[in-house]
């Protein structure tokens, strides 16, 4: 576990250093994006990532890294929004977005280190391409919750997808650093 803590913090190091450089680029302007925007940029990503591992010619020259990475930061966006809620305008510094990014990954790492003590690191006999299609799943699920105006009977929230898709990232970008 120990090794597993250290490997996501590596990978979240990286997806930090990305949204601080584009934030330093763009401002905050991600901060007028509804939920289902967001979550419309992390199934572009999921669907992109699904389609790179399926097709044996890529007319892109990108891997799936890049693309994991922007489910980690767009998911971590919208935790933010979820608990902001959507601006008018562009509203945050770099340094309160860098807090929020921090906050948010601290909980959603608490969240990984919690289940993978009680799923045994099951992820690491895993494969990458099942660990995107549970993002996907994931994502179909959120489409299904913010279709009932975040509604649900049984299930848990949307927070607790948008987490699991960090994490379902994490473990992929793990298993490709390899």
């Amino acid at each position: 576990m120990q090794d597993t803590s250290k490997l996501y913090d590596d990978v979240i190091t990286n997806c930090r250093s990305l949204f601080i450089n584009k934030m330093k680029d763009y401002g905050s302007a991600w901060r007028i994006l509804r939920l289902p925007s967001l979550t419309d940029q992390i199934f572009i990503k999921a669907q992109r990532i699904r389609g790179l591992q399926e097709n044996d010619v890529r007319k892109v020259d990108e891997d799936e890294s890049s693309e994991f990475i922007g489910i980690v930061n767009y998911s971590i966006m919208a935790l933010i929004q979820l608990e902001k809620g959507v601006a008018n305008k562009p509203d945050l510094s770099v340094e309160d977005a860098i807090a929020q990014y921090d906050e948010k990954i601290a909980i959603t790492k608490k969240l990984m280190m919690d289940k993978n003590h009680d799923y045994g690191e099951a992820w690491r006999d895993m494969r990458v391409s099942s660990l995107t299609d549970l993002i996907l799943q994931k994502l179909l699920r959120v489409k299904q919750i913010e279709d009932n105006k975040g509604e649900t009977l049984v299930s848990e929230g949307i927070d607790a997808n948008y987490q699991d898709m960090i994490n379902y990232a994490v473990f992929a970008m793990i298993h490709l650093n390899k």
